[in-house]
């Protein structure tokens, strides 16, 4: 059967650690004489992530490999999320209603949604993650403030990186186990095998932009 991407984690062992960085397109010029700057904010916004895998015996660690040679570099990508903010710190977690993006040809930095329970103060809290979009059109965002529903379930995020294509209006908007999609940072895997026969699987990725 042919590899279709994006590809999901493998279940065998766990993440062990995992460093997520957000990376801005900022550009600074500094005058060595009087030190002024000028700072320009440009559109490029991305995830970037080092990942290492639970030490491992073969039979788990193979399946860990496979997923990482079936990539075949940086051509295959890979559906990845925060392991820790799988569940969210806001009563979403508890009570998520049926959020959705409330009219179409949003972009950029904020996003306007509806179908939340009414009144709600801390639906969602800063720092946790929602996902637009799925499969190989899924990205990963994070919120940056508290957010607070009105009378009418609506809200509106404010969100980083910024949403670069518009979702349709009513899209689905998902506050649990988000992720987004990533591909390696190299054409080279690499794995350790130590000599008690305990596999070391370590990788660098970041959020693939189309």
């Amino acid at each position: 059967m042919a590899i279709s991407y994006p590809l999901t984690l493998p279940t065998a062992s766990g993440v062990a650690t995992i460093s997520l960085r957000a990376v801005n397109a900022v550009g600074i010029s500094e005058s060595p004489f009087t030190y002024k700057q000028q700072v320009v904010a440009h559109t490029g916004q991305r995830w970037e992530a080092e990942v290492s895998v639970a030490p491992m015996v073969r039979s788990d660690a193979e399946q860990w490999v496979a997923f990482l040679v079936s990539l075949k570099g940086v051509l295959g990508t890979f559906l990845l999320g925060d392991p820790n903010g799988a569940t969210a710190q806001g009563t979403c977690s508890l009570t998520p209603g049926t959020p959705l993006v409330n009219g179409a040809g949003q972009t950029g930095g904020s996003l306007t949604i509806d179908g939340a329970p009414n009144s709600i103060t801390g639906y969602l809290k800063a720092g946790d993650y929602i996902q637009l979009g799925g499969g190989s059109s899924a990205t990963l965002h994070k919120v940056l403030k508290d957010v607070t529903t009105n009378g009418t379930g609506q809200a509106t995020l404010d969100l980083w990186p910024h949403i670069r294509t518009a979702p349709d209006n009513d899209a689905t908007v998902v506050v649990g186990d988000c992720k987004g999609v990533f591909r390696l940072s190299a054409n080279q895997t690499d794995w350790s095998i130590n000599t008690s026969m305990i596999y070391g699987v370590t990788f660098a990725c970041k959020e693939a932009i189309a």
